[in-house]
């Protein structure tokens, strides 16, 4: 098994045209080596037209009642991505993930609250956020496919760099992952490392958990709290950013520490007093896993 996707998934990208949409939409089919993942575009103003076989539709709700497809990616550029997410929250699909970087704080808090207040079932990861992978089965994203190798560790982070660093590490301990997902770095998002960490302990072919967070917020301690308390599988934590000063933007929008609150330091030792294995060198994050398992 795995969480939030597999090889029955049917991926529909909204723009598909854009060069960066197009790009990564290719590697996306190459790394399904042939099987029916991806199955059509959005665009507009392109409607009719086709890329790599992929028919684009006008509208996502088009596109899913064409293909049955149940998940969207978004590469949309940022002016428009939150209208996009929206789209596809409206049209009832399963999963969107929104790769997009730099959507307005504004637009997002709208987004977020009209999905709140009108109880959409869609589950939302991103914005800004390489996406997720079921290594062997499908890659929805921008991470490198090659890196990735079916095994038993989930990953959830903040960071893609981060992700991809931990995941090649997992690969060369010869371990593998059931899901790789990355959540975005943006202050303003969907899915939080405790919604996916929830989903990796129902998970039966997940044996333990690699979380990786960064400064900034409160996330990674809400998760903790729920791992001491909930959850019966190993996890093991790394947080980015050990040396930023206060007030000092780093990398994400959302990794800012504010009134001496959000701190590295602060969130790893929550992260250690509720039975989380921590690490302060990312370098050390299989060897670490590997003690736990």
């Amino acid at each position: 098994m795995s969480i939030l996707v597999d090889r029955s998934t049917r991926v529909i990208t909204q723009g598909i045209t854009g060069k960066t949409g197009q790009f990564h939409t290719k590697a996306c089919l190459e790394y399904a080596n042939g099987r029916n993942c991806f199955v059509a575009g959005v665009n507009p103003k392109r409607a009719g037209e086709t890329f790599e076989g992929l028919p684009i539709f006008a509208t996502v709700r088009e596109a899913k009642a064409r293909t049955g497809a149940g998940t969207s990616v978004i590469y949309v550029p940022p002016a428009g991505a939150a209208e996009a997410i929206w789209e596809a929250v409206q049209a009832d699909l399963d999963l969107v993930i929104c790769i997009t970087e730099g959507i307005p704080v504004r637009d997002m808090i709208v987004v977020r609250d009209r999905m709140r207040r009108e109880k959409r079932r869609t589950l939302l990861l991103g914005p800004n956020c390489p996406g997720v992978i079921t290594p062997e089965e499908i890659k929805i994203g921008i991470m490198p496919g090659h890196i990735h190798r079916k095994g038993r560790i989930g990953v959830v982070s903040r960071s893609g760099t981060l992700t991809y660093e931990a995941v090649a590490q997992i690969t060369d301990l010869g371990l593998g992952q059931s899901t790789a997902v990355g959540i975005g770095g943006d202050p303003v998002n969907g899915l939080k490392h405790v919604d996916v960490l929830r989903l990796f302990n129902d998970d039966p072919d997940t044996d333990a958990v690699v979380m990786i967070g960064e400064i900034g917020g409160s996330d990674e301690e809400t998760a903790a709290r729920w791992v001491h308390e909930h959850m019966d599988k190993p996890v093991v934590g790394f947080i980015a950013g050990v040396t930023a000063p206060p007030g000092k933007r780093m990398g994400h929008a959302g990794a800012i520490i504010s009134g001496g609150q959000g701190t590295a330091q602060e969130k790893l030792e929550v992260m250690d007093s509720c039975g989380i294995k921590v690490t302060r060198n990312p370098s050390e994050i299989g060897k670490l896993l590997r003690s736990v398992l």
